[in-house]
């Protein structure tokens, strides 16, 4: 498991690797409180923490770099918030040193027609705060068919969660292996959220508007085929350039950290990071696929594209 403080010379990669001087304080201060509070473990208790994880709340972030990762909790994929807590201090340290007032909020999504907690969700936070907010998260396991209420996350995000002026939209990752419920109703907005709609909702125009704000991807599990029924409704969701298939899920975290370091402009330093911790083999199943997308829209690339890159296809600049 993964520790919250610097040393990095027990990475079992074949490079080395040192943290950037940016975000450095709040690093050690992480690395404080987690000595202090003695060896990291991951407790699966009978449920979440609802007074942290209640999704009738409404969040802010305050930071201009805040990034959510929401993941499917049905199934097989009920292990999947151990596997995001193991990588917790590596996730933050590495995206921190690039955007030091980065936030991240947590989000776990079940099956509303099934499930007890068909959404949990953690307030914006940094350093070793998301130790305990992630820890409050339940992989339920549960849901009863194929679709999921991923149309409920896209309403609580467009509806309860507030962020300062950004200069770009800011990221929100799914991990997830299924379709979605197409129509979100009503009642269930009431009940779990809260929110006295008095009407159902498209689950579709749900995230198409999420996609308004907020940089949208879906990384899908090594399950099913590309342009399968999965992939053509998320498509409608939030288009077919931002869905990316794992090929890895015990890298799952890698690929999303690569997304980010690609927009934000330290795809290599990514690179080196992950090559302290895998052989070069791994690296490169990890990065070529994410080096010939845009980050921002997903559209094609070219592999060496370095410097200012200008889009082609939605026009964004980037620091490649």
């Amino acid at each position: 498991m993964y520790t919250w403080d610097e040393d990095t010379t027990k990475w079992y990669g074949s490079g080395t690797y040192r943290y950037g001087s940016k975000g450095t304080d709040k690093r050690r201060a992480a690395a404080d409180r987690a000595a202090a509070s003695g060896p990291r473990t991951y407790k699966r208790n009978g449920g979440p923490n609802e007074k942290i994880v209640d999704p009738r709340k409404q969040i802010k972030a305050k930071s201009s770099n805040p990034l959510i990762i929401a993941v499917d909790v049905t199934g097989s994929m009920a292990s999947w918030p151990f596997e995001i807590f193991d990588r917790l201090p590596l996730l933050y340290n590495t995206l921190s040193q690039y955007r030091e007032d980065l936030e991240v909020c947590f989000a776990a999504i079940g099956d509303a027609n099934y499930d007890h907690w068909p959404l949990q969700v953690t307030p914006f936070a940094g350093g070793y705060d998301l130790e305990q907010l992630l820890g409050s998260l339940y992989g339920e396991g549960g849901g009863g068919d194929a679709p999921e209420s991923y149309g409920l996350f896209a309403h609580w995000v467009n509806t309860h969660i507030e962020i300062p002026d950004t200069h770009e939209p800011p990221f929100l990752i799914v991990f997830g292996d299924a379709p979605m419920h197409r129509n979100v109703p009503g009642t269930q907005i009431t009940h779990y959220l809260g929110d006295e709609t008095g009407s159902d909702i498209d689950a579709l125009q749900a995230w198409q508007q999420v996609c308004k704000t907020w940089n949208t991807w879906f990384l899908r599990r090594p399950t099913g085929k590309p342009g399968d029924k999965v992939d053509k409704q998320w498509g409608h969701a939030i288009s077919e350039q931002k869905i990316f298939h794992i090929q890895d899920e015990q890298r799952a975290v890698d690929y999303a950290m690569a997304l980010v370091a690609r927009a934000w402009g330290h795809f290599d330093n990514f690179q080196d990071n992950m090559r302290a911790r895998q052989d070069e083999k791994k690296v490169i199943e990890v990065s070529q696929p994410i080096a010939i997308r845009c980050p921002r829209c997903g559209g094609p690339t070219p592999i060496n594209a370095a410097g200012m890159f200008n889009c082609g296809y939605c026009g964004t600049v980037l620091r490649l």
